[in-house]
């Protein structure tokens, strides 16, 4: 299968499949005992990372007597073990540790949970400010929180080793409070290779950088393009694992990879959470790939695979984090997200005009339409042409070509009468973009499928996704909180628009069949812009026969539009009419670009009678319940053995979009948490008649 060979070829360590394993309350007294919340509960596929030199038995790499950072997924044999560790590292860094918080079971009085601080965790209380002892806390957030799971074993949930004081040698004298027959003192030596903690899962991604991290940086200083190294501030890596650790359990669908190069160093990552895989099965037709935060060196090295839903909002199918504007790491960040999407290819890809990146996308994307967006060339017209002595008159004749030719014939006289009226011909970037004029110049894109992203009018833009979260100097830790907020103001925008189009009826302004229609059909912005080209049907006064070729009929279409300085100017449109076989095509390719017919192509429509729209120019991921067609088109192509994987997927899919719905008001989630039980219900009665037949 195509789906396994992808796998094989991709070089990717540290994966995070999102499966979530349970893990049982321990028969605790929820209502007696402080509840420590789901997310925090961290389990991996697999349950290991490679250790890469690390003794299991002792915490330490090979060769050192450092105990390297606590890190979220550790697991230790007991509380003992874990405390002891916890102290030993505060020994080598160099600060005191106090237990903040204990949790303990309400009838064994059996520890279940602990928070482990810096000693200069929090402030003193208001009643003690006036005692005479001096103030040694500074609210330090270094601390290590864990709880005992399922298996008995501890394991560590949240880490933050940022401290805000200075660390000390002899600050490590910490003193620890066991139960009754339990208690034990640390030797002042803190002989930690004598003394036994097992550690049954560490992350060490930060391990091998910490060894040449006075190398790396020599290296990357002497080379203009360092692309093998994430280049992170101190703790980033450390607050991203911890929150890849959290999404796997809060969101059991949630995918990420990691790449580290020879050194053992973070080189690329890649992550994308639930709702955004459910959205490959319905938006995967186009699709954005946005690297602008990358090339224009923002703080976090951001790119992100962007698609439009049925209400052309914008929507998040992955992000990642590269090394640099390598064709490696493009490559790489390619592959894992065909992977994570079972080797679906998107049939067109939309990127900035760049060599390296077509050539990776050839490489990985061998069966797709690369195309490069139109507004990021224009936004480059100032900074490349704003040098040149009549710049406005070159900008606007550029414009006038780009957007007014409608065969290649005009773009090419036009461009050529624009290069010798200005004398602009050994200009080294218009040079080089007329060579790639097949890539963005809508006149030769006109066999391209856009589903709305094709920027082909003159005030269309594409715009980045986090856009409004994200600027140049926003470090990683502050992103990671705004990308939740990002994500969750996108699906509200999403629900909302479903809300709208499903309860709401548009207002008719024409008596035109074709409105009437689709107004039925249509989400409500789709069906704006439909109602847009409806309505200017009118400006189109002339509608006559050209040629004709059997059933084949091409017609002239004439239309009045808005030209320069408001001129009104009458501009001729040929549209290719086949009767027999109801096709109707415009040489303005506004089905293509946007995904409904053109004011052109509905004038020979109604000029030959016709009162319907053919249903091949009514495209299902417009329509107000696409999500619920194509969810029931995916279930009735699996069969029997389709892979659990695949299952897990639909099933996932369709239990979203009752999520989705019954969030929108209490009588709908009161509805829909019904409708969960009641199937959990009948699941696990089906389940126990399987197994009294196998019995």
């Amino acid at each position: 299968m195509e789906e396994a060979s992808l796998d094989s070829e991709l070089d990717l360590t540290g994966q995070g499949s999102g499966r979530l394993q349970e893990i049982e309350s321990d028969g605790l007294d929820d209502q007696n005992s402080e509840q420590i919340e789901s997310d925090e509960l961290f389990s991996q596929n697999g349950g290991q990372i490679e250790s890469d030199g690390l003794d299991d038995q002792n915490g330490f790499t090979d060769g050192q007597k450092q105990f390297i950072a606590p890190a979220v997924g550790m697991e230790f044999e007991s509380y003992d073990d874990a405390y002891n560790y916890y102290n030993c590292y505060a020994r080598e860094v160099g600060f005191r540790v106090r237990v903040k918080n204990s949790w303990f079971k309400r009838n064994s009085r059996e520890k279940y949970g602990a928070v482990l601080c810096c000693s200069s965790q929090g402030f003193k209380r208001i009643k003690d400010v006036n005692r005479l002892r001096k103030e040694t806390r500074t609210g330090c957030p270094a601390m290590m929180r864990m709880r005992m799971v399922d298996s008995k074993r501890w394991r560590v949930l949240e880490v933050t080793l940022e401290h805000n004081h200075l660390l000390g040698a002899k600050a490590y004298k910490s003193i620890k409070k066991t139960g009754a027959g339990n208690k034990k003192k640390l030797d002042s030596s803190c002989d930690a290779e004598v003394r036994t903690i097992k550690l049954y899962r560490a992350l060490v991604i930060d391990a091998g950088a910490n060894r040449n991290a006075n190398f790396s940086a020599r290296r990357c200083k002497t080379s203009s393009d360092c692309h093998d190294k994430l280049n992170l501030r101190k703790g980033d890596t450390q607050a991203m694992y911890n929150y890849f650790c959290r999404m796997q359990l809060t969101n059991p669908n949630f995918f990420y990879l990691m790449d580290l190069n020879d050194e053992g160093q973070l080189r690329n990552v890649f992550w994308v959470d639930a709702r955004s895989r459910a959205a490959y099965a319905y938006f995967i037709d186009v699709i954005y790939f946005d690297n602008s935060y990358l090339s224009n060196k923002y703080e976090i090295p951001l790119v992100a695979f962007v698609g439009t839903n049925h209400h052309d909002q914008s929507v998040l199918l992955g992000c990642g984090l590269l090394a640099g504007e390598s064709k490696a790491s493009y490559v790489w960040v390619f592959k894992a997200w065909l992977t994570c999407s079972l080797g679906r290819f998107p049939q067109t890809i939309i990127t900035e005009r760049c060599k390296i990146l077509e050539s990776a996308i050839s490489e990985v994307f061998p069966r797709s339409s690369h195309r490069v967006a139109l507004s990021h060339i224009m936004r480059k017209v100032p900074e490349k042409l704003g040098g040149l002595r009549n710049y406005d008159a070159i900008r606007k004749a550029l414009i006038k070509t780009i957007y007014e030719a409608l065969k290649p014939f005009d773009f090419e006289a036009s461009w050529r009468f624009m290069i010798q009226r200005f004398g602009v011909g050994d200009h080294e970037w218009l040079l080089s973009l007329y060579d790639d004029r097949t890539k963005w110049a809508p006149v030769y894109l006109k066999d391209t499928f856009f589903a709305g992203m094709a920027t082909a009018r003159s005030n269309e833009t594409l715009t980045a996704f986090f856009d409004k979260y994200l600027h140049k100097q926003t470090p990683l830790k502050e992103f990671l909180d705004k990308y939740e907020l990002a994500l969750q103001k996108k699906y509200k925008e999403e629900a909302v628009a479903d809300t709208e189009s499903r309860n709401s009826n548009p207002e008719l302004k024409t008596r035109c069949s074709f409105e009437l229609q689709l107004a039925k059909v249509y989400t409500r912005e789709i069906f704006k812009r439909f109602q847009l080209e409806v309505e200017e049907m009118y400006s189109c006064f002339s509608t006559t026969q050209l040629h004709v070729d059997g059933q084949m009929v091409i017609f002239l279409v004439k239309e009045r539009v808005l030209g320069e300085g408001n001129r009104r100017e009458i501009r001729d449109y040929e549209v290719l009419y086949n009767r027999a076989a109801a096709e109707v095509r415009c040489i303005c390719s506004c089905f293509n670009f946007y995904g409904y017919l053109c004011r052109h192509a509905l004038c020979v429509l109604n000029f030959n009678g016709v009162e319907e729209i053919p249903s091949k120019y009514i495209l299902s991921r417009w329509k107000k319940d696409y999500k619920r067609l194509c969810a029931s088109d995916l279930e009735s192509s699996y069969t029997e053995s389709t892979e659990h994987v695949q299952w897990f997927s639909q099933l996932y899919r369709s239990a979203l979009q009752v999520v989705e719905e019954g969030v929108i008001s209490p009588d709908l989630y009161k509805v829909a948490l019904n409708a969960f039980e009641e199937s959990l219900t009948r699941v696990h009665h089906i389940e126990e008649k399987l197994n009294k037949k196998s019995l």
